[in-house]
């Protein structure tokens, strides 16, 4: 490796140090409250040495919710659809998606909090939030697709009207776990995703029926192939 790549693989390493610093400090103030000069303390570095991986407040932020997205992906996403298709391939979502919430992943709770916090305002930053979101539930349907394709679910379910009615039980659990600080949370959750996949069920298919309360926590508190 010659003396430039080997520099500029330090820099990407520095860079991606810097990002994962910055998800951590968003959840906490917010993607509006986080600046190039509190994260350069937060990173130990000067606000001129910051400046050369993010140029401006935006790029900062659009950097930052890229990250989030990217963690959340490797946590949760990509992972789940390794599961076999169909209703496997939901309770595998399901289970790394609260678990995401539960341990309080940044990437993924940045990307719910920061929905609340751009929701009425306009640009490049909330434009990419957006789309995250939308990517999320398309694949979330590409999901009950293929479990239609399969004969695991009725062939009048709704792809798209499945996938909206999970993210909101995801949303819901998310704002009774943090928020409300409910030890039940999680279980209702589970409950809520048991009757959607009982309700979309095939006839013809046996899927593994669930409790409610799998892989729940004795305490309280992307693409379809």
């Amino acid at each position: 490796m010659d003396a430039g790549a080997s520099e500029e693989s330090k820099g990407q390493r520095t860079r991606a140090a810097i990002l994962e610093r910055a998800v951590e400090v968003a959840c906490r103030v917010g993607l509006g409250g986080l600046t190039v000069g509190q994260l350069a303390a937060e990173a130990g570095l000067s606000k001129s040495g910051l400046y050369a991986h993010v140029r401006s407040k935006e790029a900062l932020q659009l950097a930052v919710l890229e990250t989030a997205a990217e963690q959340f992906a490797a946590a949760v996403v990509r992972p789940a659809l390794q599961a076999p298709r169909g209703e496997p391939r939901v309770h595998a979502l399901v289970d790394r998606w609260l678990a995401c919430g539960r341990t309080f992943a940044p990437g993924g709770v940045l990307i719910v909090k920061a929905s609340v916090e751009l929701d009425d305002q306009e640009g490049a930053v909330r434009d990419l939030l957006e789309e995250q979101h939308r990517e999320l539930v398309r694949t979330i349907a590409r999901i009950v697709a293929g479990g239609v394709a399969d004969g695991q679910f009725r062939v009048d379910v709704a792809p798209d009207q499945f996938a909206a009615d999970l993210y909101g039980v995801m949303l819901a659990y998310y704002h009774a776990h943090r928020l409300l600080r409910d030890p039940r949370a999680e279980a209702r959750a589970r409950t809520a995703v048991a009757a959607l996949l009982a309700a979309a069920r095939s006839p013809h298919h046996q899927g593994a029926v669930r409790a409610p309360d799998e892989d729940a926590p004795s305490r309280a508190p992307h693409d379809e192939e």
